[in-house]
């Protein structure tokens, strides 16, 4: 509002100026006291109209220093949005080559074994993947008794397929017991499933006979002897082992190798076992 009238006071200014400059600019005698007059009253004035019309250029400068300023900060606001964009899906190809980087060290861990990889597309409930859906079946050479591995060691077995599509039932699930050694003894074991346990990250082992030797942070692998898993794969780490009251066994817990609270990816072992109970 002060900027429109600061405008409407300088074109008045100026007209007037105009005018006394124009009376003034004859040249007979008898106006020389007017002009004499007029040198007195235009000088404040002409003043006063350079102060308004600077007054008027910086606002007019500022307003387009303003834009500028605006127009800039606009276009450094998609840049950093591009640059957001662009680093969110780097790190996501980042953990995703990082995950397949693991798969492919699983694999050659275990080259014995025929393997296929396969995408986790759903898992049935809770938080952690205890029984989950992978998308390769019965098509791509899938079969119910596939050992599934991933993060380092065992994740469960395959318990249903269909043409797409198999189930797997994890090593926490609660149903789950794994016939298990220690791999610098080969001492045996029961590796069963608990998911309240395993919200303290553990699994229980049991059935450790008297004198064996299994003792803390020994490597769990599966068993020769294991009907329904094959033998020397990974699958956790011994830790609070101790003689039952019973005096005849031991048992303790076992850390897992692998991770279920966000399983990507898993190979499945192609080859299977006789499906019967474990011992």
């Amino acid at each position: 509002m002060e900027s429109k009238y600061n405008r409407y006071v300088l074109v008045i200014l100026t007209i007037f100026c105009v005018v006394l400059i124009g009376v003034t600019s004859f040249s007979d005698g008898w106006l020389a006291p007017l002009r004499t007059g007029v040198g007195y009253v235009l000088i404040p004035i002409q003043s006063g109209v350079n102060r308004v019309g600077v007054m008027i250029y910086e606002e007019l400068a500022d307003y387009t220093k303003l834009k500028t300023a605006l127009q800039e900060n606009e276009r450094l606001q998609k840049e950093i949005d591009r640059l957001t964009e662009e680093n969110n899906r780097l790190s996501a190809e980042r953990f995703e080559l990082e995950r397949l980087r693991e798969l492919y060290n699983l694999d050659q861990e275990y080259m014995q074994y025929e393997k296929t990889a396969a995408r986790v597309i759903a898992n049935d409930s809770g938080d952690w993947f205890q029984v989950f859906r992978v998308d390769k079946g019965a098509a791509d050479g899938i079969s119910v008794g596939n050992n599934v591995l991933a993060g380092g060691g065992l994740v469960g077995i395959v318990t249903d397929v269909g043409a797409h599509y198999a189930t797997v039932r994890a090593i926490i699930d609660d149903s789950s017991r794994v016939g298990s050694m220690a791999l610098q003894s080969g001492d045996t074991c029961i590796v069963g499933g608990d998911l309240t346990l395993y919200v303290e990250g553990r699994l229980r082992i049991t059935n450790i006979q008297k004198g064996a030797d299994v003792k803390e942070g020994d490597r769990i692998v599966t068993s020769n002897i294991s009907s329904k898993f094959l033998p020397g794969i990974l699958v956790g780490y011994a830790t609070n082992i101790t003689l039952d009251n019973n005096q005849l066994t031991s048992s303790g817990y076992l850390i897992p190798a692998a991770q279920f609270h966000n399983l990507r990816e898993v190979l499945i072992i192609t080859e299977v076992k006789e499906l019967e109970e474990e011992p």
